[in-house]
């Protein structure tokens, strides 16, 4: 049984200035736990009910077990139907941005995404194509939001996702930088080389005139129908399976 402080410290962590105080957040669900467990994220403790065995996790290292309470599942839950097992998770301090980490390699650009499904859609799709760094706006939805970390479906414990002034930091880095943009070459046109930057805008008003300013080159997904616009996360998948593609045929040129 968890004591009422407990219960009150894991339920605030749905709100993202408490996860911040605390630097915490939690992960819910068999599946997403043990891909954190099996991450460099340093796990805090793990909550789990009676009709779930904890040796199935085969820790490598000591963790804090809790067998709780059906009923204080769905206390510190933010799911409609709580998962029988959760971890408590320490936010990581990742290092700042540079040149060499991001060389000859592609990396998400994220200007204000606010929708927690988006963004975890996002991650998730990143590192399918083995993107391993997305860097936001200030403004874009918190990483461990609890409807991201869901949505990320564990990938989220492999992608390192940066928050940053993009106006400042975007010039810094020595790569060229692609938008995706309605008035720009057409995607599957365009040679993206070995590495860059792929900044994808708001759900509703596409990139910031501040950054798209910084654009090297503006890119479109052509539209053959009478869609108005597609959605972030969809458009963010194309550019990645694009890129992957360039990527492979580049490799088999050679």
């Amino acid at each position: 049984m968890l004591s009422k402080s407990q219960i009150i410290l894991l339920k605030s962590l749905q709100h993202k200035k408490d996860r911040l105080e605390h630097g915490l957040f939690l992960v819910e669900g068999y599946k997403s736990v043990i891909e954190f467990i099996n991450s460099p994220y340093q796990i805090e403790a793990i909550y789990h009910s009676a009709s779930f065995d904890p040796k199935v996790l085969k820790l490598s290292q000591k963790i804090n077990l809790y067998n709780i309470s059906v009923t204080d599942i769905q206390k510190i839950s933010s799911l409609k139907t709580p998962q029988e097992i959760s971890a408590l998770v320490k936010i990581p301090k990742w290092l700042p941005l540079n040149n060499a980490q991001l060389k000859q390699k592609f990396s998400l650009v994220l200007d204000g995404i606010q929708d927690p499904g988006n963004m975890g859609t996002i991650i998730r799709t990143a590192d399918w194509f083995g993107i391993g760094n997305i860097i936001c706006s200030e403004d874009t939805v918190d990483t461990y939001n609890p409807k991201v970390v869901q949505a990320s479906m564990g990938s989220l414990s492999r992608i390192r996702v940066h928050y940053a002034n993009l106006a400042a930091v975007l010039p810094k880095i020595e790569l060229p930088i692609f938008g995706a943009m309605l008035a720009g070459e057409n995607i599957y046109r365009t040679n993206f080389g070995a590495g860059g930057l792929i900044v994808m805008g708001n759900e509703g008003n596409g990139l910031r005139p501040e950054i798209e300013r910084l654009i090297s080159k503006a890119v479109t997904i052509p539209r053959a129908g009478s869609a108005e616009s597609l959605n972030v996360a969809i458009a963010a998948a194309i550019f990645c399976s694009e890129i992957s593609r360039n990527s492979n045929n580049n490799v088999g040129s050679q």
